[in-house]
């Protein structure tokens, strides 16, 4: 008990926990419609898509989580400008803002002769610096998103499987769409700088991709992943504690981990002979009556 307690004991693992918990909560939210509509491709961009509004926070010395949320917000609008007209597949467009958007951060920050924008940082996060004030914005953005899921429950379900069903029944998919943006954007955003804009992404999309091959109703996709994130965060940390390794690339690698044993399970599943159900007495006798009723 020593063994799994003592790291917990520490006053900066124990903020770790709780900002993973919550970060795990932010992402099963949104990540359970990342998967569902097979956004990934946009969330990884998005993630990526930060980098220039982040870098221009940190040498003009402003807050790092408006520069973050300006970049995504401008992403994400791209995204649907370029894609409204139709002359442009979606991943055309994603792909184009994406490397635009990451190619802009790296060149302002090699435009600034200190270097003091901290890309490892960026990249990978640092979830063992969260501070108080830190999980104070992760419960707003916990919170916020829960209110987004579940008022636009509704409509976001019509959008994921029938958009043409959501237009007719006066869902507004269009508003739908980017009010989904922005709860993907809320989940990057209010995480990157726990995790890291590339161990975010393990956590958005890991462990709702799990659960979705074990549930059908949605809300149970998204309790189920929260739980396997915060099992992520706690086995990550845990693992980061004993060996020494990088504690955010640790929860993002337990969290990819545990999604590739779920897809082992669900397939051994998928080829085990099914059972055939037992049939009741009476089933038996009433087939006996019909055939001694054709002999007859």
């Amino acid at each position: 008990m020593e063994w799994l307690i003592a790291p917990f004991e520490v006053s900066f693992v124990a903020r770790a926990l709780v900002g993973g918990l919550l970060v795990s909560g932010v992402c099963a939210l949104a990540g359970t419609w990342v998967v569902l509509r097979g956004m990934a491709f946009l969330g990884d961009a998005m993630s990526h898509g930060m980098l220039p509004g982040v870098a221009l926070a940190s040498l003009l010395g402003g807050s790092l989580f408006l520069g973050a949320a300006a970049s995504a917000v401008a992403m994400a609008l791209g995204v649907t400008a370029l894609t409204r007209s139709g002359r442009l597949s979606r991943d055309t467009g994603i792909g184009l803002l994406f490397v635009g958007m990451l190619s802009a951060g790296v060149i302002i920050v090699s435009h600034s002769r200190s270097f003091a924008v901290d890309l490892t940082g960026f990249l990978f996060g640092d979830v063992l610096a969260v501070r108080e004030r830190d999980l104070l914005v992760l419960a707003a953005a916990l919170a916020v998103a829960a209110a987004i899921a579940l008022l636009g429950h509704r409509a976001f379900v019509a959008l994921a499987f029938d958009p043409r069903k959501a237009r007719t029944l006066g869902l507004h998919p269009r508003a739908a769409h980017l009010a989904m943006l922005a709860l993907v954007t809320l989940a990057i955003v209010a995480s990157f700088h726990v995790v890291g804009t590339l161990l975010v992404f393990g956590l958005l999309i890991a462990p709702p991709a799990a659960m979705s091959l074990w549930a059908r109703r949605i809300p149970v996709i998204m309790l189920g992943a929260a739980l396997l994130g915060a099992a992520s965060v706690f086995t990550g940390l845990l693992a980061s504690w004993h060996l020494g390794t990088a504690a955010g690339a640790t929860i993002a690698a337990v969290a990819v981990a545990l999604f590739f044993l779920s897809a082992l399970a669900s397939a051994v599943r998928d080829r085990a002979p099914a059972r055939p159900l037992p049939v009741p007495d009476h089933e038996h006798d009433s087939d006996q009556d019909k055939e001694h009723e054709s002999i007859r």
